[in-house]
């Protein structure tokens, strides 16, 4: 909690960052979603327009599932759910292999996206730049769910403690994850006052994958990764458990949200959370994947409350959700 607590105070000092809510219209609060959006309610994700006229309701629908690993591995994965959605909604669906965060928070913006997966970094931006609505997440049949950042390096790096990657490089993924990017800068400043290019030298994998196997292959000395994502990679044997040491493990935080674009027809989006919620995962080709996180269920929840810590360390960074 100690972190936590250095992340609020860091979210204290970082007031009138550009990610103050702006202005807003008498009859379209919209606090720091973009101005295309309104949020009467209060529940910080745009409202579903009530004109019909700016309503979808697509023959085919797009799902995307986050840029973490092989996009191959996980259109296996996705196949069996995709395939109940067919059949709860009527309509095709179609796996769409993102490359990057912001390539898929581009395609929901501009319409060519109606259901993803956005991991945890990206959900604010996924919110209020394209008009994303989150409603559930993996947890375990429990009830459990979430994950850690971890810091890596190699047997043999010399990197015992994160104040020995003073003067190395450390790699993270992309500026739009939480543990690949987010959490650890502010993790790092805030708790052993390290900042990027003055302490250590940053680069940027792209994905967590490619910063476990770089780690696991000796091509970066540390990096910062989810290790949800370093789990499944051990059991499907791309990187072995000896190839890894960790030497710091973060509070846990909420894994990928699952939700649909905000203009999409309200009966459209209510057979689309039934679809997440009936769906049986024994014997499913997505238990067969993630099982090995422990998951099997799709929980409920809120974006407002399961993303308050995410917001913070967004303001602790300075991080602004201004749109292009």
């Amino acid at each position: 909690m100690n972190t936590l607590n250095a992340l609020i105070s860091g979210a204290a000092l970082a007031a009138g960052l550009s990610i103050a809510a702006p202005a807003m219209a008498q009859d379209c609060p919209r606090g720091t979603l973009d101005e295309r959006f309104c949020d009467v309610d209060g529940d910080l994700i745009a409202d579903t327009p009530t004109d019909e006229s700016q309503l979808i309701d697509p023959d085919t629908l797009i799902f995307a599932y986050t840029p973490v690993e092989d996009p191959a591995v996980y259109k296996t994965a996705w196949a069996d759910f995709l395939a109940h959605l067919e059949k709860e909604t009527g309509k095709s669906v179609v796996f769409f292999p993102v490359q990057s965060n912001a390539a898929q928070i581009e395609a929901m913006r501009s319409g060519r996206l109606h259901i993803a997966g956005f991991n945890t970094g990206s959900n604010p931006l996924a919110v209020n730049c394209a008009g994303f609505s989150p409603f559930t997440i993996m947890a375990a049949p429990d009830g459990s769910f979430g994950y850690e950042m971890e810091i890596i390096t190699y047997p043999g790096s010399g990197i015992e403690t994160i104040e020995d990657i003073k003067g190395k490089q450390l790699a993270f993924t992309a500026p739009t994850s939480n543990s690949g990017f987010k959490a650890p800068s502010a993790i790092l400043k805030a708790d052993y006052n390290m900042v990027p290019d003055t302490d250590f030298e940053p680069v940027f994998s792209g994905k967590h994958d490619n910063s476990v196997l770089g780690v696991a292959n000796k091509d970066y000395p540390a990096a910062a990764v989810a290790n949800s994502v370093m789990t499944r990679m051990i059991e499907r044997d791309v990187v072995s458990k000896d190839q890894i040491v960790s030497i710091y493990k973060s509070q846990t935080f909420p894994t990928t949200g699952y939700g649909v674009v905000y203009n999409l027809k309200p009966e459209l989006q209510e057979k689309i959370r039934n679809a997440f919620f009936n769906f049986e995962w024994e014997g499913s080709s997505l238990k067969e994947e993630f099982q090995k996180n422990g998951e099997g269920q799709f929980l409920e929840m809120n974006y407002k409350d399961f993303w308050e810590v995410i917001r913070k360390i967004d303001t602790a960074n300075g991080v602004s959700y201004a749109c292009e």
